[in-house]
């Protein structure tokens, strides 16, 4: 189901708590909202409809996948770049890496790493910022 953009920067300012198996059907309703919104956006959080859960749904070039619990393991390669965010308005400055390492959870809960590098690095570690609380 599409939901709601939260803009609320308190709620989007507050951490997000473990995922589980009863949170399937949000990770699902990220993964239409995303879709409604490829015009302008490659990456959404739980929290940016609402839902304060550490899942997040990245476009990775052919389609987009849902990672539950990311956690980033490993980053190399820092540099200075601006990023957009569909919650909030305008651009903001920040350091992103331009190699990453992940683990996640995907939406049958088997445990995944992978490494990620380029724009696609960059739209995890922007989501993964969300979860945290953290507003570039």
């Amino acid at each position: 189901m599409i939901k709601p953009i939260v803009h609320d920067i308190f709620f989007l300012g507050q951490p997000s708590d473990s995922a589980t198996k009863e949170d399937i059907p949000v990770a699902k309703d990220l993964l239409d909202t995303l879709a409604a919104h490829t015009e302008e956006c490659v990456g959404m959080a739980a929290n940016m409809i609402g839902v304060r859960k550490n899942i997040i749904v990245v476009n990775i070039g052919i389609m987009n996948i849902a990672m539950i619990n990311p956690v980033i393991v490993k980053k190399s390669v820092p540099f200075e770049t601006e990023e957009g965010c569909l919650s909030l308005n305008g651009v903001r400055k920040t350091t992103r890496y331009r190699n990453i390492e992940v683990e996640y959870e995907d939406m049958n809960f088997k445990k995944h790493s992978g490494k990620f590098s380029g724009w696609t690095a960059q739209i995890i570690q922007h989501e993964c910022d969300h979860l945290a609380g953290i507003i570039i």
